[in-house]
């Protein structure tokens, strides 16, 4: 893990079947697939052409007790983890997991915006990060997109704690407004009023072509609930849940 602040520096899928979902979505991204080799648990890195994107662990019977459900989450980068923990329950957020280190990688917590949607800060030892991924790098997330109950309340939370900006606001007629956010200038994702589906980050990992992943997809046991559907800027994209039922997206810029 690599930490640019107020960025997604990391992944991470928790699953109760951690050896089909990584064989899943191997075939399906294309990652590569080794243990982490931590020694006080069992965690699994899944890396495009050499470059650790995610990591994945098996869902514990004490965390599914305490309501965790198999489910993406995403890792933002801070300077100091505790206290940017404390401003999220201040600005009305809930802690999961108060603040913790992972000891030779960094320290965590795993939080909630006020709406409910869940996320995790991190900070790590590394001196040097990694160098940031190209826009559209395959096997990369290339887009992150926010479902909740309060879009304009969302956005001031997010941006309140890490700077994050409007970009264009996209109207979509009976489903509201799709307001992108960016992130030192640069478009990075996406929030839009759902009353649909519960609050929640949506990762769009981004592949070659949408069709062929589309086939992989369904040949390993997966799902497509929306798409293929071509987007603003020519992308396209689908919305599919694994095996095991997690959302998770797929971007390409060919179809």
């Amino acid at each position: 893990m690599s930490t640019l602040r107020d960025k997604f520096v990391w992944y991470e899928l928790l699953t109760r079947k951690s050896t089909a979902a990584a064989a899943f979505y191997s075939s399906v991204i294309g990652w590569g697939v080794k243990d982490a080799g931590m020694p006080e648990m069992n965690y699994t890195l899944l890396s495009a052409q050499d470059v650790p994107v995610a990591g994945l662990m098996e869902l514990t019977q004490a965390a599914s007790d305490m309501g965790a459900r198999p489910s993406w989450i995403g890792y933002i980068g801070v300077t100091d983890v505790d206290a940017v923990t404390g401003a999220v329950q201040a600005a009305g957020g809930a802690i999961y997991v108060a603040p913790r280190d992972i000891p030779a990688v960094g320290r965590f917590a795993v939080v909630s915006d006020p709406q409910g949607a869940v996320f995790a800060l991190f900070h790590g030892q590394e001196e040097s990060p990694r160098p940031e991924a190209a826009p559209m790098a395959v096997g990369h997330v290339g887009w992150r997109e926010l479902s909740t109950s309060d879009q304009a309340g969302a956005f001031t939370f997010y941006a309140g704690l890490f700077g994050w900006t409007k970009g264009e606001a996209i109207d979509m007629g009976p489903m509201g407004v799709y307001q992108i956010f960016a992130i030192d200038g640069v478009p990075a994702g996406g929030m839009m009023t759902r009353t649909d589906v519960a609050p929640g980050w949506l990762y769009y990992f981004t592949v070659a072509g949408i069709d062929a992943a589309v086939a992989r997809v369904g040949a390993g046991g997966g799902q497509v609930v929306h798409g293929p559907q071509q987007v603003p800027g020519g992308s396209w994209i689908v919305q599919c849940v694994d095996p095991q039922g997690v959302p998770f997206a797929l971007v390409g810029a060919v179809r």
